[in-house]
């Protein structure tokens, strides 16, 4: 891919922003990242998008970083939401979240999550889950072509 990979991160603790946008910076891939705080923000880029949206080269994402426990719309809703829009449904979208909760692996999963991880207690497993999605997602896995 000859321009930045361009990833949509939805999650409302600053802190993992933080260690997540740190953690790509220091990625060996052209990244740009687009951070919102909450799922009705998200669901609002994604599906109404404006023409500064459509000038800017973040638009259209080509991966979503979705943490679930989000303010105003869940994560869930936001998946759900997401994949009943035709010109969305492809885009791959990974929850990263806290919750180990069957109920929430499986709703995301059954609402078209490509992938499913709990975010680990500690720094150095954050950043290491972090770093192995980046490898993955942008060394071996094609995504798909997206203006």
């Amino acid at each position: 891919m000859s321009r930045p990979i361009r990833i949509l991160l939805v999650e409302d603790n600053p802190g993992d922003v933080d260690l997540i946008t740190d953690t790509l910076d220091g990625s060996r891939y052209p990244l740009h990242l687009t951070v919102l705080r909450d799922g009705a923000s998200a669901i609002e880029y994604l599906l109404h998008r404006d023409r500064d949206h459509e000038r800017s080269s973040a638009w259209p994402p080509d991966l979503m970083l979705l943490d679930l426990n989000l303010p105003k719309l869940s994560g869930h809703e936001v998946l759900k939401r997401t994949r009943a829009s035709e010109g969305l449904r492809e885009l791959p979208i990974i929850v990263v979240t806290s919750s180990e909760a069957i109920y929430d692996v499986t709703t995301s999963y059954a609402l078209g999550a490509n992938c499913y991880v709990t975010k680990p207690g500690n720094l150095r497993a954050f950043q290491t889950l972090i770093t192995s999605i980046s490898d993955f997602w942008f060394k071996v896995v094609r995504l798909p072509a997206r203006a």
